[in-house]
C-alpha cells in the first residue's frame, strides 16, 4: 500500500508524457502544411528577384529538376529549377542547404547565371543569433549582395573564404561561423553548377553529337 502514491504518480507523470508528445505531433502536424506554404511563397518572391521575368520566356516554377548531391548541396535531394530563353539556358537556381551554421541548417537560394557567373544569393531560413548571424538576411544588411556578379573563374578557389581566413568576403563583428558557411556554401553551389550544367539543362547528349560531328 505504501507504494500507492509512487505508482499513482508514475501513471500520472505517464499520462502526461503521452499527452505532451500528442499535442506536439498535432501541432506539427497543423503547421506543416502552413510552413510548406510560407517556404513557397518565399521562393517564388526571391525568383521573381534574382531571375527578372523579362529575362526568360518559360514557367521557371515548374521547369525543375531534382539532383541528389549531399556532399555538395546538403539535403539528400535538391531542387533546381531553370531558367530559359527560347529554349536557350539563362540561369539555374539551387536550393542547398548549408549544415555548418551557427545554430543549425541554414537555408539558400542561389541564382547561377549559364556563364558561372553569380546572380545573386539570398537565405529562405536560418536559425542564426539575431543581431548577429541574421546579418546574412538582405532584410537586415546587403551583406548577401556580395555574391552578385562572382565567379569561381574571376575569383579563384582560395579567396572564396572570409577576410579573416584569407579570402575576400566580409565576416561580421562577433559571427564569423554565419558568413563562413554561406561563403561556403555558394562556392560548392557554383562548383556543382559549373560542372554539370550541360546535364542540368539536358545538353549533355547534343554535346556529345557535335563533338562526333
Amino acid at each position: 500500500m505504501r507504494n500507492l502514491p509512487i505508482l499513482m504518480s508514475g501513471v500520472l507523470l505517464g499520462l502526461f508524457g503521452i499527452l505532451g508528445a500528442a499535442l506536439v505531433g498535432v501541432s506539427y502536424e497543423g503547421t506543416a502544411e502552413q510552413i510548406a506554404h510560407n517556404e513557397r511563397e518565399a521562393l517564388l518572391q526571391q525568383l521573381e528577384v534574382l531571375v527578372p521575368g523579362k529575362s526568360i520566356d518559360n514557367d521557371i516554377l515548374n521547369d525543375v529538376v531534382q539532383i541528389s548531391a549531399p556532399e555538395t548541396l546538403g539535403a539528400e535531394s535538391t531542387q533546381v529549377h531553370l531558367a530559359r530563353l527560347g529554349d536557350k539556358p539563362v540561369a539555374a537556381v539551387f536550393s542547398p542547404v548549408v549544415m555548418q551554421g551557427y545554430s543549425g541548417p541554414i537555408r539558400l537560394i542561389v541564382a547561377v547565371r549559364y556563364d558561372g557567373t553569380v546572380s545573386g544569393v539570398r537565405v529562405l531560413s536560418h536559425r542564426e543569433t539575431p543581431g548577429l548571424g541574421d546579418k546574412i538576411e538582405i532584410e537586415r544588411t546587403d551583406w548577401i549582395t556580395g555574391f552578385d556578379g562572382k565567379s569561381l573563374l574571376d575569383t579563384a578557389a582560395e579567396q572564396w573564404r572570409v577576410k579573416r581566413d584569407g579570402g575576400v568576403f566580409d565576416q561580421f563583428t562577433g559571427a564569423t561561423v554565419t558568413p563562413r558557411a554561406v561563403v561556403k556554401g555558394v562556392r560548392e553551389t557554383l562548383a556543382y553548377f559549373n560542372e554539370h550544367k550541360l546535364q542540368l539543362f539536358g545538353l549533355e547528349q547534343a554535346a556529345v553529337e557535335k563533338s562526333d560531328e
